[in-house]
């Protein structure tokens, strides 16, 4: 059970990796292009600049679960660090419960957030629902969720292998 919901985990922080990565490498397509069409062809387009915004809010919150996972993320920790080692365990696990909680609210109320304006169309994309720009909210909070439960149940992941100490193969 715990090799399925760690492999489970995986391709989510995967998926949450690879849809940040390519929301970052548009940024930096469509940034330039509407730099170009400005100020080479003196006729500004009007969607790269909300286009950046939309995508980055997805790399932000999709990568910030990532981050959290990875235990890359920022924090202070000097107050636990000094603590005793029963009250740094608890601690911890208080930590880990205030991100639950944040997720949770990120969850019901983005939830509530994409309910109330989904109705509604962004003025730049006249084809795409405002619901669907506050989609990232839920989903992150949800995919925040279920990287808090795997902490809580099974413990955070093994840490990547350091490159300093990467054995060649040849």
């Amino acid at each position: 059970m715990t090799k399925l919901l760690r492999g489970t985990m995986n391709v989510l922080d995967g998926i949450c990796i690879t849809v940040a990565s390519v929301a970052l490498v548009v940024i930096s397509a469509i940034v330039p292009y509407g730099v170009f069409t400005r100020y080479a062809l003196n006729e500004g387009s009007a969607w790269p600049e909300p286009g950046a915004i939309l995508l980055t809010i997805v790399m932000t919150f999709l990568g910030s679960c990532t981050c959290y996972r990875g235990s890359v993320h920022m924090r202070v920790t000097v107050v636990r660090e000094a603590m005793p080692p029963l009250f740094k365990a608890a601690a911890s696990i208080a930590a880990e419960l205030v991100v639950a909680a944040l997720a949770l609210f990120m969850l019901v109320d983005g939830t509530g957030l994409v309910r109330a304006t989904w109705h509604e169309n962004v003025a730049s994309f006249p084809w795409l629902k405002e619901g669907v720009t506050y989609l990232p909210i839920p989903l992150s909070g949800a995919i925040l969720l279920l990287f808090v439960a795997e902490r809580m149940l099974i413990g955070p992941p093994s840490p990547p292998p350091d490159p300093a100490h990467a054995v060649s193969v040849d």
